[in-house]
């Protein structure tokens, strides 16, 4: 946009803070290579447009905006003689897109002085070229500091995840190990104990009944029912006495079996039925092995279907072999990401769970999504000192938008700094334990990446940061991937 050209005044222009060290031969050419302009109410550029002005206030009041997903965010409003905005970056030539990083609204009669972006640029290497290399050493050194912090930041959160994996993956294989072990002797009991069977004056019909009746255990064991503790002890007690009753010896110590696997006193009163009386003592302890096998097996089952779990867990984290950009079921990332961070969150704080399972899917970058969960319970646990409290995720649709809310029962973010928790490196952990970048690494990821909005509203004991997500598709931004 264009405003009406006026006459620029060596001494206006001179009079600004901006250019009140330049000589007038300087202030001159200033004026000589740029104008004066008036622009009535309304824009003066917009954002992501090709930057070609250097705009300095002479008089009138701006308004400076950022675009948050779908809405103009006001960042600055200012009347101040002097402030500058537009082609900023022009001295750094094509090695940075030389785009406006925001947009310029007037809100009534306002002068700039305008400079063209080709001519500033050179004018600031000619007059002040060790402040332009100086400029361009900050620039260009903060982004590669940012980058190589910010893949530290992933190394140590990858670190993390890998302990508190192989810790969660260590349980379940262990059970593993030692009830193989428990199997293996059980079984070595059964063949002992069939080989006594099988030597003793027992009819073929019996045995044939016998082993009818191990089957029909087996099926039993499968259909346990669960009890609770009240009903498992009377069970116990019931199953002890009658194994007293019949004469069998240490009851007691096979009645908790039996009542695991779901048998009561009923089964035992068709076990006796079935064989004879004589035999009905090792017809017990052979079902008891039986019993303890499948119990065993169930246990086997039962840990490596953890350990399939918790590698399905971190392949969906990871988006192995998952496109980077494409539809995603956030509920499946949720998921994933607690199950990767569950030693790191820990037994004594309540995860809860509020999701819209009638939400669509989002179109995202998954594993960046990921991070920015990651990155985000991280905090809620840290703010939860002492390992105590309640975790909630919630999903829901907020118009055109989908919402994911952490919401921590923590000690909250002071108000005095809710404004900064978001700019790279700044940190509220102590010396040692954070980076600072993991919220601006969130905010680049959701912002930047997906057009959507993270913000937080926070007082002890309730501090929620929520993502909003568009649930439309957007192009892809390439260029973004790095800055990531």
């Amino acid at each position: 946009m264009s405003g009406l050209p006026m006459p620029c005044s060596p001494g206006e222009i001179g009079s600004l803070f901006l250019f009140e060290k330049l000589t007038p031969e300087q202030v001159g050419r200033l004026c000589a290579a740029g104008r004066v302009e008036l622009f009535e109410p309304g824009p003066v550029y917009a954002e992501g447009e090709p930057a070609t002005c250097f705009y300095v206030l002479l008089e009138g009041s701006v308004v400076l905006s950022r675009r948050v997903g779908g809405d103009d965010v006001e960042v600055n409003r200012t009347s101040q003689r002097g402030v500058y905005g537009g082609a900023m970056q022009a001295y750094l030539g094509e090695r940075v897109p030389q785009v406006y990083n925001n947009s310029m609204r007037v809100t009534g009669p306002t002068r700039f002085f305008v400079l063209p972006a080709d001519t500033f640029a050179s004018i600031m290497q000619e007059w002040f070229p060790m402040a332009v290399h100086l400029l361009e050493g900050l620039f260009f050194g903060s982004k590669n500091t940012q980058r190589a912090v910010g893949q530290r930041e992933r190394l140590l959160a990858l670190g993390s995840l890998s302990a508190g994996l192989t810790h969660e993956l260590n349980n379940p294989a262990a059970a593993a190990v030692r009830a193989t072990a428990s199997l293996r002797e059980r079984v070595a009991k059964m063949r002992h104990k069939l080989a006594v069977i099988a030597e003793g004056p027992f009819s073929r019909d019996a045995l044939a009944g016998l082993i009818d009746i191990q089957e029909r255990t087996a099926e039993r064991v499968a259909k346990a029912p669960v009890l609770s503790p009240m009903e498992a002890s009377d069970r116990e007690d019931a199953l002890t006495d009658w194994l007293e009753d019949h004469g069998i010896e240490n009851g007691w110590q096979l009645a908790p079996t039996f009542v695991q696997a779901g048998l009561d006193s009923e089964w035992l009163e068709q076990v006796a039925a079935a064989v004879d009386e004589e035999i009905l003592p090792g017809a017990v302890g052979w079902l008891n092995y039986t019993v303890e096998t499948e119990l065993l097996m169930d246990e086997i089952a039962d840990s490596t279907a953890r350990i399939t779990h918790l590698v399905n867990a971190a392949k969906q984290y990871s988006q192995l072999d998952r496109a980077p950009y494409r539809i995603a079921d956030v509920h499946e990332l949720l998921d994933s990401t607690l199950v990767m961070l569950s030693g790191k969150i820990g037994p004594r704080i309540e995860v809860v769970k509020e999701y819209d399972l009638t939400l669509p899917g989002v179109p995202a970058y998954p594993a960046e999504l990921n991070q920015v969960w990651t990155n985000l319970v991280d905090n809620a646990v840290a703010a939860m000192r002492g390992g105590d409290g309640t975790l909630t995720v919630r999903t829901a649709r907020e118009n055109d938008r989908l919402l994911v809310e952490f919401r921590d029962t923590g000690t909250g973010v002071p108000p005095e700094i809710r404004d900064r928790i978001f700019d790279p490196f700044f940190t509220t952990k102590p010396v040692g334990e954070g980076t600072g970048l993991g919220l601006d690494i969130s905010w680049r990821i959701v912002v930047n990446k997906h057009h959507g909005t993270l913000q937080v509203d926070s007082r002890p004991g309730d501090t929620r940061f929520q993502v909003l997500l568009p649930l439309t598709a957007a192009e892809p931004d390439p260029t973004m991937e790095e800055q990531a």
